[in-house]
Parts: C-alpha cells; sequence; structure tokens
C-alpha cells in the first residue's frame, strides 16, 4: 500500500476526542444512526449531481450494507453514493470537521444547547466513541478518480493512501474497542436501524437482508394514503394500543418544512397528560421520543411523528431549542389540529360525537389556554344532553327505523342548546331566596349537571318540566365552567343543585289557610317542624310545592348550595389542597306537595305529649325529618363518615319504630 500522505488533523487542541466520547453525545449507540445519515446524503448528493448533469454514469439501485466481522472485531457500513476524491477527504474529514474547533469547544461548553449541528462536521466522528480505529475506504464518482484509504487511531494523527476499493461509494470500517462489543450482534444492530433508520428512504442490509421498512407514510401526499395506511402505521408505533380516535396529515413547506402524522388516542386513566407522546424525526432519521417544545401542550398526549429540517437541535440532536420557528411550527399543528377537528364536525358528526369523551380534554384544555385556538373551535364544542330529539315526521318513536337511527347518547353545541330553549328561558327566572329581591330574568340560561348520579333528583326534576340540563362532568370542566361564564357573559349558568328555577315551582295564587290553634299556615308548620328536628340554625328552611308528573316523583326535600358559595368554597379548597367541606350555611328546600311531608305534618299535629313531655309519634317525627333531610345532603355529597353513621343508625331505627306499629 502506497502512502501518499501522513499528517495531522487541523486542531489546536488535543481534548477534541475526549470531548466527543465523554461530553458531546450521551448515548454511544447513535454513532451508527450518524453514519448511516452520512451514507444517505451521499447517495442524495450522487443524484444532485447527476440532475445537473456533472455525472452519467448509472445510479443504479440506491442501497446501504451492514457488515459485521466477529473476529476482527470490525463494524463497517458502506454506501453507493457519490464517494469522496483526496482532496475531498482532506476537506471533509480532516478540516471541515475541525475548523474552528476552539470556538465549537468553547461554544459547546458554555451552552450545549447552541444551535450548532452541521457547523462542525462532528457526526462522522461519533464513531470514535465506540471505535479504536476508524478506516476509510471511498472512490469518487468523478471520472479518473483515484480510491482513497483514509484511518485515524482516535489521535490526531492521520493518514491517508491508495484504497483497493473498485466500486463508486463510501465505507466506513471501525474497529470496536472491547467494551463495546455489542455492536457486533446483529440483534444489536436491527433494533438500532428500527429505532433511528427505520424510515431512511434507502434500503439499508445486514448480511444481505434488507431491516428497514424505507418508506415513511407522513413524506406521502394523504391522497395517496387510505385509513388502513393510516391505521397500520399507528399500530407499528404503538403495537399494543386501542385504535386512534382520528388523526391529522401536516405537510407544508412555507414558511418552513414540515411533515408528519398526528393521531388522537383514546384516553387511559394512567396516561401522562403532561408528557409528549410524538416522536421526533429529522430528514426521516429519528431523533426523540418526545418533541415538547414542538407539540402545543394542551396537544402533548397526541402520538404520532414530527419530521422537519427547520427545526433546531443541539449538536448531539439530544435536545431541541426553543426559538421564534419552534413557535410558529406550534402554531400551525394547533391550527391544523382545529382544522381537522372541525372538518370531522361537519362531515361525519356521528363519529365526532362517538369520540366526543376522548376529545374533549384536548379541546377544552385548548380553549382555557390558547386563544387562536379557542376562537377555531369553540362552535364545535358539545355537551352530553338531556334532550332527546323528536321523531321525524311521518315516524313514532317506536319505529324501529327511529330507534336504530335516534341516538343513544344526544349531544349538542351551545347555540343549539340556547336556540331550542330560548322562548322557555325567557319567560322563567330563578325563584328568590328568603330575604332577597326577586332575580333577574335571563333570556339565555343553561341548566347544568355535574355528577349525574347524585344530582339524579335535580336533574329529573328539571326534565319533567321540560327543563334541558347538559352534563358538565369531566374533570376540566370545573374550570370550563368558569371559562363559559367568561366567554358569555350574557348567559346564566345555572347547577340543577343551586337553585330553583321558577318553572319548577308550583305557584298558587289561593292564601294558605292560618291554622286558629297555632296561628300558622300550613307549609309554616312544617318549616317549623323541620327547624326544630335539624336544630342548625345555620341552615336555612324553605317550603316549596315542586312540580312534578305526579307528586310521589318529586324529593321530598333538597339541599341547594348556592352557585356563588359552591364556588367559593372549590376555590379555597384547591388553594389550600385539601378535600372541600360542605358549608353550614345553605338551604333546605322542603316540598310541601310530596305525600311524605304532608303525612308528617298530620302524624305531628296529632301528636299527643305525655307526662315526659314527648310523644311517640313527635319521637317519630323527628327521626324522619333529620332521616329526609341526610337523603337530601347525600345527593350533594354533604355527609361525612360520622354523618352517614348517624345516617345508618337512624335509618335502623325509623325502619324498628314502623315496624312496631
Amino acid at each position: 500500500m502506497t502512502v501518499l500522505e501522513q499528517g495531522n488533523i487541523t486542531i489546536h487542541t488535543e481534548n477534541i476526542f475526549p470531548i466527543i466520547k465523554k461530553s458531546l453525545y450521551t448515548d454511544h449507540e447513535i454513532f451508527l444512526r450518524e453514519l448511516i445519515s452520512n451514507a444517505v446524503d451521499a447517495i442524495g448528493k450522487l443524484k444532485m449531481v447527476s440532475f445537473a448533469g456533472e455525472f452519467s454514469g448509472e445510479i443504479g439501485e440506491p442501497a446501504i450494507h451492514i457488515s459485521i466481522d466477529k473476529e476482527k472485531k470490525t463494524l463497517s457500513i458502506s454506501d453507493n453514493g457519490i464517494g469522496m476524491s483526496v482532496d475531498e477527504v482532506k476537506k471533509y474529514i480532516n478540516q471541515v470537521a475541525f475548523s474552528s474547533a476552539e470556538e465549537f469547544i468553547e461554544k459547546y461548553q458554555k451552552n450545549s444547547d447552541q444551535q450548532i449541528i452541521g457547523h462542525f462536521g462532528l457526526g462522522f466522528y461519533s464513531s470514535f466513541m465506540v471505535a479504536s480505529l476508524v478506516e476509510i475506504d471511498t472512490l469518487s464518482c468523478r471520472d479518473g478518480s483515484t480510491p482513497v484509504h483514509w484511518s485515524c487511531d482516535g489521535s490526531p494523527s492521520f493518514e491517508i493512501s491508495e484504497s483497493s476499493r473498485t466500486e463508486r461509494g463510501t465505507k466506513i470500517t471501525l474497529t470496536l474497542q472491547d467494551e463495546e462489543a455489542e455492536y457486533l450482534e446483529p440483534a444489536r444492530i436491527k433494533q438500532l436501524v428500527k429505532t433511528y433508520c427505520d424510515f431512511m428512504p434507502v434500503a439499508i442490509s445486514l448480511d444481505g437482508e434488507v431491516i428497514n421498512k424505507q418508506k415513511a407514510p407522513w413524506k406521502e401526499s394523504p391522497q395517496n394514503l387510505t385509513k388502513e395506511d393510516y391505521l397500520e402505521f399507528y399500530r407499528y408505533l404503538y403495537p399494543f394500543e386501542e385504535e386512534p380516535l382520528l388523526w391529522v396529515h401536516l405537510n407544508t413547506d412555507y414558511p418552513f418544512t414540515l411533515n408528519g402524522i398526528l393521531y388522537f388516542p383514546k384516553l387511559r386513566p394512567d396516561l401522562d397528560l403532561t408528557k409528549g407522546q410524538a416522536k421526533l424525526f429529522c430528514n426521516q432519521v429519528f431523533v426523540s421520543d418526545r418533541c415538547d417544545e414542538v407539540i402545543p401542550k394542551f396537544l402533548l398526549p397526541l402520538r404520532g411523528v414530527i419530521d422537519s429540517t427547520d427545526i433546531p437541535l443541539n449538536v448531539s440532536r439530544s435536545a431541541l431549542t426553543s426559538d421564534r420557528t419552534v413557535r410558529r411550527i406550534s402554531d400551525y399543528i394547533s391550527k391544523k389540529v382545529g382544522d381537522r377537528l372541525k372538518e370531522l364536525f361537519h362531515d361525519d358528526r356521528g363519529a365526532y360525537t362517538k369520540g366526543w369523551e376522548d376529545l374533549s380534554t384536548f379541546i377544552k384544555f385548548g380553549c382555557l389556554n390558547d386563544d387562536k385556538f379557542k376562537k377555531q373551535i369553540e362552535d364545535i364544542i358539545i355537551y352530553r344532553t338531556t334532550y332527546t330529539p323528536s321523531a321525524p315526521e311521518g315516524t313514532t318513536e317506536g319505529d324501529d327505523a327511529w330507534k336504530s337511527s335516534a341516538p343513544s347518547l344526544p349531544y349538542t353545541t351551545l347555540n343549539e342548546y340556547l336556540e331550542r330553549n330560548k322562548e322557555r328561558h325567557a319567560k322563567s327566572a330563578p325563584a328568590a331566596t328568603e330575604g332577597e329581591e326577586s332575580a333577574p330574568k335571563y333570556e339565555n340560561r343553561v341548566f347544568y349537571a355535574t355528577d349525574e348520579a347524585s344530582q339524579a333528583p335535580y336533574i329529573q326534576l328539571h326534565k319533567s318540566q321540560g327543563l334541558e340540563v347538559l352534563f358538565l362532568d369531566s374533570f376540566i370542566d370545573t374550570h370550563f365552567v368558569g371559562f363559559l361564564e367568561r366567554e358569555h357573559s350574557d348567559i346564566k349558568f345555572s347547577r340543577v343543585d343551586a337553585e330553583l328555577d321558577s318553572s319548577l315551582i308550583q305557584s298558587d295564587e289561593t292564601p294558605e289557610i292560618i291554622d286558629p290553634n297555632t296561628n300558622k299556615t300550613r307549609s309554616e308548620q312544617i318549616q317549623e317542624i323541620f327547624a326544630t328536628a335539624i336544630n342548625k340554625p345555620q341552615v336555612t328552611i324553605r317550603t316549596e310545592s315542586l312540580k312534578g308528573d305526579n307528586a310521589q316523583s318529586t324529593p321530598p326535600a333538597m339541599v341547594l348550595l348556592p352557585e356563588s358559595t359552591r364556588r367559593m368554597r372549590d376555590m379555597m379548597a384547591m388553594m389550600q389542597q385539601q378535600v372541600a367541606e360542605f358549608p353550614e350555611d345553605h338551604v333546605l328546600v322542603v316540598n310541601t306537595a310530596h305525600p311524605l311531608i304532608q303525612n308528617l305534618a298530620n302524624i305531628n299535629k296529632g301528636s299527643i305529649v305525655q307526662e315526659s313531655g314527648t310523644s311517640p309519634n313527635q319521637a317519630l317525627v323527628n327521626l324522619v325529618c333529620q332521616h329526609i333531610y341526610d337523603l337530601a345532603l347525600m345527593a350533594q355529597k354533604g355527609i361525612n363518615a360520622d354523618g352517614m353513621n348517624t345516617f345508618v343508625e337512624r335509618s335502623n331505627q325509623v325502619l324498628t319504630k314502623l315496624t312496631e306499629r
């Protein structure tokens, strides 16, 4: 072998290799990513010079070959790309890589997040993390080129000589260090190629077997992909997950280059909503499992792929640097997601509704945190509702066709809700509490519930009088109701257990008869019975005759917690990081139309006081009043553990006394 040149790599310090080995890259395994990336670049450059007419030969089928020799402890990566002449080896390997080396060291040590990838050509030198000797055999595509051999043992010394290579392209051979023997195992190389290089557009083979997929779906035009293509790609990325709800295909080359596919997953309880799930690629090269700086915060749980050459990375590609381009990309992703959601809402509302339980978290969180996104999608936010649409004209609700088409869980937008109910709401107003002036009337009102189970009596009461109720019962809705009120200051939002609408109360213009013995009306007597039995001065007791399909179907009593009181309680509990306690000041509405309440009044009226000052009837009335009050508290989740024990004991007492009769 004829030695053409010996010399030292252009460098003014001896410690560049220790920095590469110990500081620059955190994972040794990325050397393979860097060398394969260089090989793909070399193949791309060959195509460019061919198109420019500077190469007239046959390009052939692009290929990258990896081979392992365990006896020699060598790993080689070869390509049939553009190749290098001796002058190019000197320029790109000896000079460019270490040009301004001192400047690099100074910048890197001060700030490891400097956007300097590609500025110093250090990708190739990552091979010295694992190799004791690195050799290059290359032959340029230029006519009359001489094959070149370059070698370096990890010191600043190199040697250039003639090579025996006869085919155009470049081969990198690494003699691995003893502690890096894992890279002599085919399974380890296959795993690395799948992780970092699976979607590179060139076939990569290991000992004759192609080991990468090559096709990157996100680089395809959406028109060329079917639904099954998208689902197959998702299954490949996340093999043990349920199928996604929908996906968004990103494809733009101005004002930045960005490709990708983002999927809305079905949300699981163990999903961390603050941790990014999408994978970051750069030119089809895998960079990271997370790209939190690129994806808007409210979309972090989205899965899939983001690929852009305009996203600034640090020199090792291990971290993103935040800049104006990243923020613009984030805004673009947010807008594209909004467009896709609107498209689905208008084109296939059934599918949109079906996935709403999972989609709503993204959408509502986005509204709370991104004003542009909020304006984009505020009209497609939907709510589960008690409203049941009427059967189409010519059919009845009993028809099989109607049953199959009627939604089992109807959803509505806020505008649809208001339009359906504007006439009814214009006529209704909340009933004034004791000592208050008549409350103002609202043409736009929204009745809502936050817990379908515990608030069932309140919901049923509203439904019985034709009042539609929306469900705001997800964990984010505690904050979202406040947001809705700020956005819609002309709308009154009333939780079903906060106050009683006037349409729920039976108005009786005939004055009540006053009992001559007590000089009190029946309502006043009932109020006194409960006040005596409960014996809680902080509880305001009101008597109302509640409407219902029949008196028995309405609750005998209801605890109301005014909207402002409840929210203040919740806010204080959140600030103090404590469980919200039920306030002692609240309203107990006793339903005078309910047969149980009327029976209690009759029993109390017939009580005969014994010598002890009490009567069996009076004792029973007190027990039943307390029982009714506890039932009303339960609907508000206002009963604690001690109260529940007392309730159970009292229930047994009531049943015992009733059976004694």
